[in-house]
């Protein structure tokens, strides 16, 4: 399951894509209706990758947390994030069962839970298998570009 490009934007509702970087900051996707929204440095913006979650031993990374729900629901719809906050909370700790329960709200599990249910209507919650396939090609290029950069530096002293 990847989420590398999946942010959420403080302000404003949904998730978002991550399209193209730009000078001034970036071009993002929404999920929820396929507009494009430009966003500047200067907003707060979290990557979903980055995210993490309070347990009493360590952070688990949210990666980790939707593969567990898609787990327990086959890959389906999970419940609505509209639900009363107790019904919320016993289900997430069915998902994460060590899970800080002074440091991770109520409002945090309609955000996990909110998010997986769009990610998943997007079909966006795909295999790790796809991940490892992913990587492997970025080596490639980087060992490509390291070719490549003596190279230039050959010519640039040739002329």
């Amino acid at each position: 399951m990847s989420l590398e490009k999946i942010l959420s934007i403080s302000g404003k509702p949904g998730l978002y894509v991550l399209k193209v970087q730009t000078r001034t900051g970036f071009v993002a996707e929404s999920l929820l209706d396929g507009k494009k929204v430009t966003v500047s440095l200067k907003s707060n913006v979290s990557l979903l990758s980055e995210i993490s979650i309070y347990t009493y031993d360590a952070e688990k990374p949210l990666t980790e947390i939707m593969q567990n729900i898609a787990k327990k629901e086959n890959k389906g719809q999970t419940i609505s994030h509209k639900e009363d906050n107790a019904t919320l909370l016993t289900y997430f700790r069915e998902i994460l069962p060590e899970y800080d329960e002074e440091r991770v709200y109520a409002s945090d599990v309609k955000k996990i839970v909110n998010w997986y249910n769009t990610l998943q209507a997007k079909g966006l919650l795909v295999d790790e298998t796809p991940v490892v396939t992913e990587e492997a090609p970025a080596v490639e290029e980087e060992v490509v570009a390291e070719k490549k950069a003596p190279a230039k530096k050959a010519k640039a002293t040739k002329e």
